[in-house]
């Protein structure tokens, strides 16, 4: 049996750090360094559980070229299962070119690739029977998924008595809330980041844009909020607040929100509460940042949780009057 099975893009990443200017047209930069790192939403978050101590089966697609062998050799060699993976013949992986600014912040130039012509029919539901969780994870970034694919999928995974969590990521061609709604009754844990909810919700407030979602179907909606932490609601009226680690320094955010997710599910997968889910999932993507690459600065779980008992108080501390649990 496996803890989750994450479903959705592998992307190939490749990152330069720092780059302070887009050169002109002609013209050349240098940056400190150029490395090449799994990526993508399901990549990042199935690496992370697996860092953190799950045990994880990835399904996505890759094509056959050297971004895709490079892709297959390090998911498994950071201990993935990857039956699931699928190779497309002549097709290229997807990959991005990620640009991080001196701050820590990042810019994407991105190929879709593979991962353009995802279907549910590319999924093996002999991996789904094995697992009690599955995470979708990249919804927006495959094509020919996103929409009703993921509503089929996501709906066989309900009558299989799944439990289901799905991640978004931005919309570039605007369509938003019009792929995502098919999906949204056969979804338990709905975790988009603030800037993606309120593009979906067409609503400013984090509170305002949770309820809106719960309505459509999810029985949990956990909103990432960044450098001010997490929004956790529930159907039966629980809205927790969980405020972020404070004295991080950020060297990367890419794969921030992948890393929050990771931190989440383990929680479930643990048998935590939300409010510990959420702290979790806000630890762990503290590591994230403070490291190059997606998944580089995930510690174990015994470490994480360490690094919350340090961090905790002082948390507490600065925030105590924005930490609150309260039952509407």
């Amino acid at each position: 049996m496996f803890d989750v099975v994450c479903v959705g893009n592998l992307v190939a990443d490749a990152i330069a750090n720092p780059v302070k200017t887009i050169p002109a047209k002609g013209k050349l930069e240098l940056v400190d360094k150029i490395s090449l790192f799994t990526g993508g939403c399901a990549a990042n978050s199935a690496v992370d559980m697996t860092k953190i101590g799950l045990n994880v089966s990835i399904i996505g697609l890759l094509g056959d070229d050297g971004f895709g062998g490079f892709m297959r050799s390090s998911l498994q060699e950071q201990g993935l299962n990857i039956t699931g993976v699928k190779t497309k013949e002549n097709s290229s992986t997807s990959a991005s070119l990620v640009m991080i600014s001196p701050d820590g912040e990042r810019s994407f130039i991105h190929s879709v690739g593979a991962n353009g012509s995802f279907l549910e029919k590319d999924i093996d539901y002999s991996i789904i029977e094995q697992t009690d969780i599955v995470f979708v994870a990249g919804f927006m970034l495959m094509p020919a998924f996103d929409g009703e694919e993921c509503a089929n999928f996501l709906k066989k995974c309900k009558q299989m008595g799944k439990t289901t969590i799905l991640d978004t990521a931005w919309d570039s061609t605007g369509k938003w809330m019009k792929l995502l709604k098919p999906s949204m009754q056969y979804i338990d844990y709905f975790l988009p980041s603030l800037d993606e909810a309120q593009q979906l919700s067409g609503r400013e407030d984090s509170v305002e844009i949770a309820d809106y979602f719960l309505e459509l179907g999810p029985k949990v909606v956990a909103i990432k909020l960044g450098k001010d932490g997490c929004l956790i609601k529930t159907k039966a009226g629980q809205q927790i607040f969980v405020p972020a680690f404070t004295g991080i320094k950020a060297v990367d955010t890419t794969g921030a929100g992948d890393s929050f997710c990771a931190g989440f599910i383990t929680g479930l997968v643990r048998g935590w509460d939300l409010y510990n889910c959420g702290l979790f999932a806000n630890a762990v993507g503290a590591h994230c940042v403070m490291a190059a690459g997606a998944s580089s600065g995930i510690k174990s779980q015994g470490e994480i949780l360490d690094f919350i008992d340090r961090k905790f108080l002082a948390c507490v501390l600065s925030n105590l009057n924005i930490v609150f649990v309260t039952y509407l």
